[in-house]
């Protein structure tokens, strides 16, 4: 049966070369311009211009596909390149690599968008951006070729000066079986390019406080030192990478704020290893009792309870309409404040000390979409719970970020799918990423209150994943069978001084 259905396919394919050649004109032939526009007022420095392009046959490659038929030599300006090419068999494929190059000394930000395949069906087109030339360095997704009218917009990367960036298109003539009666298409990119300003460079703002004992600048933008705008007399770090680096028990950790007193507040650089039983469960099935933590739902058997630790009185939501007692510690608050803090040195259990923790409730208002980190924090104030180990708030993860569509947990959820690094920052970031995975969760310190049910099961995550082109995401985690691990958080004394600048080579040294 396989036989018979490749004799036929071969005969249909001969038969549309008879029509090629009857033609004369390029079989499904197409003609296409690459366009760039500057938008720069700075000329005498401003130089990015096109500076090649190639041919690139699926041959070239070693790629199982028919080559296209090239119809004339591509050729380029400083601001457009241009190609006409035909196919002569179903399923050929053709690609061409325009050489983009900064020959100024500004930095640039290019923007690929609007990649248009026209409107023939039966013509597919992708494009790709790489910091290298792929047909003389042959990376490993050099292809990179989807069925398919593709839509790209907003893919951008940096061009510095002197740099060389290679943008990829990759047109293909559909596998098809049929005459097609379109024959024609048109193909356009855009590509913009502005002037790059790095956002991580920080501003001073003409303020500083003591940080250790160290003078330290203040900054009003970039990556750095910043007041807390929302907590009066309390400093946090900001950005993708401030320096902020210290050691603490012989590792690297992060300071994530000098709270209002004194104390300061550090997270550990790196997530614990994930030896626990399914990757460190929030709260393991069987804990806790309901006679004993009646706030907690337990409706399904597998089910935990995502508050932290235990609190004296009733604890509820911040809408108050879920409330009940929660007389047992959580799993990982166990394991934290138990094997792990054991195993701490000696010296570092002297450094820190035992601080009160917000352990509250942060709701998530995806039915009402009022939400904001003001309410956020005031959810997390309601309990607390006071030791030696604890987890990153919600609110930490809010205001570490200077994205600024970062504004809420409920937001910053939402949007996970839907725009990339919506909440990126050194506390979430794709350096946390383990090496042999692509993908990290970490746990947060506060349940979640969903707006619509009481479903206590639930914590509130973060981390990056590789989905969507890869994206950094605050989310929601089942506290029994959720697969995040823990980046544990604990306080130093106010009196302590640092020695060291905060970079990463150079981190802050706890000297007494």
């Amino acid at each position: 049966m396989r036989k018979s259905n490749r004799r036929k396919r071969n005969y249909i394919i001969a038969g549309l070369c008879m029509i090629l050649l009857i033609m004369v004109v390029g079989y499904a032939a197409f003609s296409s311009q690459l366009k760039i526009s500057g938008t720069s007022s700075i000329s005498s420095s401003w130089d990015i211009e096109i500076t090649n392009i190639e041919t690139v046959l699926p041959s070239d490659f070693g790629a199982e596909y028919p080559d296209g038929y090239n119809i004339s030599e591509p050729t380029y300006t400083p601001t457009s390149a241009t190609f006409n090419a035909g196919f002569e068999l179903p399923g050929s494929i053709i690609g061409y690599i325009v050489e983009i190059s900064n020959l100024g000394k500004i930095d640039g930000l290019i923007t690929i968008g609007n990649l248009s395949c026209g409107d023939n069906y039966y013509i597919e087109c992708t494009v790709d951006a790489f910091d290298k030339n792929p047909l003389k360095d042959k990376p490993t997704n050099s292809m990179n070729f989807d069925e398919g009218h593709q839509n790209y917009s907003d893919i951008e990367f940096i061009l510095r000066q002197g740099e060389k960036h290679y943008i990829f298109v990759m047109v293909g003539y559909a596998d098809v079986t049929e005459q097609p009666t379109d024959l024609d298409t048109n193909i356009k990119l855009d590509l913009t390019y502005e002037q790059y300003k790095d956002t991580s460079i920080p501003v001073p703002s003409g303020e500083t406080t003591i940080m250790g004992g160290q003078e330290i600048e203040l900054v009003s933008a970039g990556d750095g030192l910043y007041k807390d705008t929302y907590e009066s007399g309390r400093y946090i770090y900001r950005g993708n990478n401030p320096n902020n680096y210290i050691m603490f028990n012989d590792e690297l950790w992060r300071i994530v704020a000098k709270e209002t007193d004194g104390t300061y507040k550090v997270i550990r650089n790196e997530l614990l290893p994930q030896t626990k039983p399914n990757n460190m469960q929030y709260d393991e099935h069987g804990n806790r009792s309901k006679t004993n933590n009646t706030y907690c739902d337990f409706t399904n058997s597998w089910d935990g309870c995502g508050v932290f630790a235990a609190v004296s009185g009733i604890y509820r939501t911040p809408d108050g309409k879920h409330s009940g007692t929660v007389t047992e510690n959580s799993s990982i608050q166990k394991y934290l404040n138990g094997e792990y803090y054991n195993n701490l040195s000696s010296t570092a259990k002297n450094q820190l000390i035992s601080h009160s923790f917000n352990i509250g409730a942060v709701a998530y208002l995806n039915q009402s979409g009022n939400d904001s980190i003001e309410k956020n924090i005031a959810g997390e104030k309601m309990f607390t719970w006071t030791g030696n180990i604890g987890l990153i708030n919600v609110s930490d993860l809010l205001k570490a970020s200077t994205k600024n569509n970062c504004t809420s947990a409920t937001d910053a959820e939402v949007s996970s799918n839907e725009e990339i690094n919506v909440c990126s920052s050194y506390l979430i970031s794709k350096a946390l990423v383990p090496n042999d995975d692509n993908t990290y969760c970490e746990w947060t310190i506060n349940t979640t209150a969903k707006e619509k049910e009481h479903d206590s099961n639930y914590v509130w995550s973060s981390g990056y994943s590789t989905n969507n082109r890869g994206y950094n995401f605050i989310s929601l985690g089942s506290s029994s069978t959720g697969f995040c691990s823990a980046r544990p958080v604990i306080y130093l004394n106010s009196l302590i001084n640092f020695s060291g600048t905060g970079t990463q080579s150079d981190p802050y040294i706890i000297e007494n």
